[in-house]
């Protein structure tokens, strides 16, 4: 099997997780800023090929538009177009980043790391991606 990548996109930054090869476990991987993510994506899928690639949607189950849903759809647009052959699906996202900043506290991650602005967005792309494979 091949790994599924998650993204968190956000305005100035984006949170990137990963699974095991057999899909069964979310990690962290990374914070990139998100006008870096095309050529990121790239290396990334060039090195590793994922099935698919979870995206973090925070109107997916509501029909509200919030300021970030633009931003969300214009990215899944961009990612289908450049990689056709790659699954992408959106999933809510709602309250990960409350989860993330819970999650941090829990494993002991001091508040100074914690303020650090991309400590958040991995591991909300992590939570994410649990979401996607809890609801499979």
């Amino acid at each position: 099997m091949a790994k599924i990548l998650a993204l968190d996109i956000g305005g100035k930054r984006t949170g990137l997780a990963e699974t095991d090869p057999l899909q069964m476990m979310a990690f962290p991987l990374k914070t990139v800023l998100t006008a870096d993510l095309m050529p990121i994506l790239d290396g990334y899928i060039q090195e590793h090929q994922p099935e698919i690639i979870v995206v973090g949607d925070p109107s997916e189950f509501t029909e509200v538009e919030t300021d970030s849903t633009r931003l969300i759809q214009q990215w899944v647009a961009k990612i289908s177009a450049r990689f056709p052959k790659i699954q992408v699906e959106l999933v809510d996202e709602s309250d990960t980043s409350k989860l993330a900043s819970q999650t941090l506290i829990a494993g002991g991650m001091k508040k100074s790391k914690r303020r650090e602005k991309g400590a958040l967005d991995k591991v909300a792309a992590s939570l994410i991606l649990e979401r996607f494979l809890a609801q499979r």
